[in-house]
C-alpha cells in the first residue's frame, strides 16, 4: 500500500516525530528532507490511505509507477505549478493618489507667476508669497487633493522657500476663527445625530404646510433657524433637509423622472437651493467662508466684524431675501399643484413616530438656546464667540450628546480648520508685505483710467 503524508513541523509548530524504520529498505533517491514529501510502500491493509480502497483520496496517486520511479524536478513542477493555479492573479489597485492634471495646472500657476518679475511697489518676497496663495487657490478650486492637504502643501512650500518661517506659516492656527468653524461643525453632529433639526422642520411643515407657498416658506425658515449652528449646507440642505423634502414630494405625487416632477418638487427644490445660499450668509457660523471674510476685512481696514455685528448687518436683507425669493420663483416658475394637505400629514405622521423630544434632544435644544444667547450678548458679557461655543460644546460632551470620537470622526471640521488656518495665514502676510494695498491703489487707477 502506498500513503502520503504532509509534515511541516515549523507552520504546524509541532515537534517532528521520530520516523519509524521502514520494513523495506528506502532507496537514497526516495530519502527527503522534513519540508519534502516523503514517499514509502508500507504493507498495511487498514490504511485509510490505502489506494485500492480510497482511490480519490489524492490526485497525484494515480499509478504506483509513478512513486517508485521518482522524480524530485517532476515533484517540483507539479507542486509549483499547482501552486501558481491556485494563487489568484492580484488585481490592479485604482490610482489613489492626486489628479495629476489639476496638480500641475497648480504647480503651473505657481511657478509661471513666480518667474514674473515684481512689479514696481512690490517686494520680491511678498511677489513669492503670491504665487504660492494663488496656486493654493488654483488647487482648492480644482482639487487634485483634499482641500486640507492642497493648503498644507502650499504652507510647506512657503516654509521650503524661505518665504515664510515656520512659526509665520503656521501662525494662523492659533487664530480664532477657524476654531469657531470647527466648533459649529460639532454642533452639526448633535443636531444630525439627536434628530432636533429634522423635528424642527416637521413642525414647521406641520403648522405651515398644507399649500405649496406655505411648505415651501415653511421649509425656508426652518434652514435659516437652523442655520447659525450648522455651519455647512452641505450638511444642512444635503443631510436634513434633502431627504425631507424628497418624502414630502413623493407624499404629494411629485417624483422626479416619471413627467410629475413640476407638480411640486422641482419649484420647491429650486427655492431650497436658492434660499439656502441666503440663510448662509445671515449669521457669521452658517457658513465657513464668513469667518475668512470677516478675518481679512480685519486684517485689511483693522475692523473686527463679531457675530452680533455680522447678524445685525445681514438680517434685514436676508429676511427680505426669505420672504421674496420663494414668491417670485413662485410666479416665474409656479408648480402645478397649488395646495399639499398631504405634506402636514406625512408631518405629523413622522412626528409621531419620534414620539416626545428625547433627553439628547433637550439638551441639545439648551445648548443651542445657550451658545447664540451668548453669542448676541457676549460682548456685554465680555465673552467672545470661540468662548462661547467652547463652552456649548463642553456640556454635549459632558452630557455624552456628542462624544469625542464622534469629534475626531468630523473630517470636514478638521479639513477645514486646516485650510481655513493656511488661507488666513498667507492672506495676513500678503497684508503685512504691502501687497494688497498696491493691489488696491492699482485696480483704482485702472478704473478711473477707464471710467474717466
Amino acid at each position: 500500500m502506498v500513503s502520503l503524508v504532509l509534515t511541516s513541523s515549523l507552520n504546524l509548530r509541532f515537534r517532528p516525530l521520530p520516523t519509524p524504520k521502514p520494513r523495506c529498505p528506502t532507496p537514497k533517491s526516495l530519502r527527503l528532507n522534513s519540508r519534502s514529501v516523503i514517499k514509502c510502500s508500507v504493507n498495511n491493509s487498514n490504511n485509510p490511505l490505502n489506494p485500492q480502497k480510497n482511490k480519490d483520496f489524492n490526485p497525484l496517486i494515480s499509478q504506483k509507477s509513478t512513486f517508485l520511479n521518482h522524480s524530485p524536478k517532476r515533484d517540483s513542477i507539479i507542486i509549483n505549478s499547482a501552486s501558481t493555479a491556485a494563487t489568484p492573479a492580484p488585481q490592479q489597485q485604482p490610482w489613489q493618489g492626486a489628479a495629476m492634471r489639476s496638480l500641475i495646472a497648480s504647480i503651473a500657476t505657481g511657478v509661471i507667476l513666480w518667474l514674473i518679475p515684481a512689479p514696481d511697489g512690490v517686494s520680491r518676497i511678498a511677489w513669492q508669497l503670491l504665487s504660492i496663495f494663488l496656486a493654493t487657490i488654483v488647487g482648492i478650486i480644482t482639487q487634485p487633493l483634499p482641500l486640507g492637504a492642497v493648503a498644507l502643501m502650499g504652507l510647506g512650500a512657503c516654509v521650503l522657500t524661505k518665504t515664510l518661517t515656520f512659526a509665520a506659516a503656521f501662525s494662523a492656527f492659533g487664530d480664532p476663527i477657524p476654531w469657531l468653524i470647527a466648533l459649529a461643525f460639532f454642533f452639526a453632529r448633535g443636531f444630525i445625530k439627536t434628530g432636533l433639526g429634522n423635528r424642527i422642520a416637521y413642525q414647521f411643515v406641520s403648522l405651515f404646510g398644507s399649500s405649496s407657498l406655505g411648505l415651501g416658506y415653511s421649509l425656508v425658515f426652518s434652514e435659516a433657524l437652523l442655520a447659525p449652528a450648522i455651519p455647512s449646507v452641505s450638511a444642512r440642505a444635503g443631510g436634513i433637509f434633502l431627504p425631507l423634502v424628497k418624502s414630502l414630494c413623493v407624499a404629494c405625487g411629485s417624483n422626479a423622472g416619471d413627467g410629475t416632477e413640476h407638480k411640486l418638487g422641482s419649484w420647491l427644490m429650486l427655492t431650497c437651493f436658492q434660499t439656502s445660499v441666503i440663510s448662509s450668509s445671515m449669521f457669521l457660523t452658517a457658513m465657513a467662508a464668513n469667518p475668512l471674510a470677516a478675518n481679512l476685512t480685519s486684517s485689511t481696514i483693522n475692523q473686527t466684524l463679531g457675530w452680533m455685528d455680522w447678524a445685525k448687518g445681514a438680517i434685514v436683507p436676508g429676511l427680505v431675501s426669505l420672504i421674496v425669493v420663494p414668491l417670485l420663483l413662485y410666479v416665474i416658475y409656479p408648480p402645478t399643484v397649488k395646495s399639499s394637505p398631504d405634506a402636514p400629514k406625512l408631518a405629523r405622521q413622522k412626528l409621531e413616530k419620534m414620539g416626545p423630544m428625547s433627553k439628547n434632544e433637550l439638551i441639545m435644544a439648551g445648548t443651542l438656546l445657550l451658545t447664540v444667547g451668548l453669542w448676541i450678548f457676549g460682548g456685554t458679557l465680555n465673552i467672545d464667540a470661540v468662548t462661547a461655543a467652547i463652552l456649548g460644546l463642553s456640556v454635549l460632551l459632558v452630557t455624552g450628546v456628542v462624544t469625542w470620537k464622534e469629534c475626531l470622526a468630523e473630517s470636514v471640521a478638521w479639513d477645514t480648520l486646516t485650510w481655513f488656518a493656511a488661507l488666513i495665514a498667507m492672506a495676513g502676510y500678503l497684508n503685512k508685505y504691502g501687497l494688497i494695498s498696491w493691489f488696491s491703489q492699482t485696480v483704482v487707477k485702472v478704473v478711473l483710467i477707464i471710467f474717466l
